[in-house]
């Protein structure tokens, strides 16, 4: 199916590149979310009409995004679980918890934006961390997991 990209998206184009892809990903994600329109002439000279304007959106939320980017290079998030006698947590920190935190500190970053390489963390310790902001700004942070003794 061919689209044409209201954005800018990892691994397939920029933004008003008509690309080819899988009629179900299309349906299913990039449409829904207003990443991409189907490549109609119609919407094809509708984009081109409003390409200005999308631009200059497209660049607001990157200046944003490296402005919060700026901020959290470099964040200590401390998160307190329970743990055992080992350092084992009881449970663990997911993407879920880190974004609680990070609310708590007065950023806004969804779950989906943190990302956790090794899986969720169960022992107690300093974790780097990456968090993408924008398809082109991340931030490094360091969640550290600190026990909480059991009695």
């Amino acid at each position: 199916m061919q689209i044409i990209l209201m954005e800018k998206i990892v691994n397939l184009g920029q933004l008003g590149d008509i690309v080819n892809v899988k009629s179900g990903f299309a349906r299913n994600y990039l449409i829904p979310q207003g990443k991409a329109k189907r490549a109609t002439e119609q919407a094809i000279a509708e984009f081109q009409s409003r390409r200005a304007e999308l631009e200059k959106k497209q660049a607001a939320a990157l200046d944003a995004a490296k402005a919060v980017a700026t901020k959290l290079d470099g964040l200590l998030v401390q998160i307190t679980q329970k743990t055992g006698s080992d350092g084992k947590l009881f449970g663990s920190v997911s993407n879920a918890n880190i974004s609680e935190a990070l609310t708590g500190l007065g950023f806004s970053i969804e779950r989906s934006m943190i990302h956790m390489p090794n899986g969720q963390l169960k022992q107690v310790g300093d974790y780097p961390l990456t968090i993408t902001l924008h398809s082109d700004v991340t931030a490094s942070i360091t969640v550290s997991v600190l026990g909480e003794a059991t009695i």
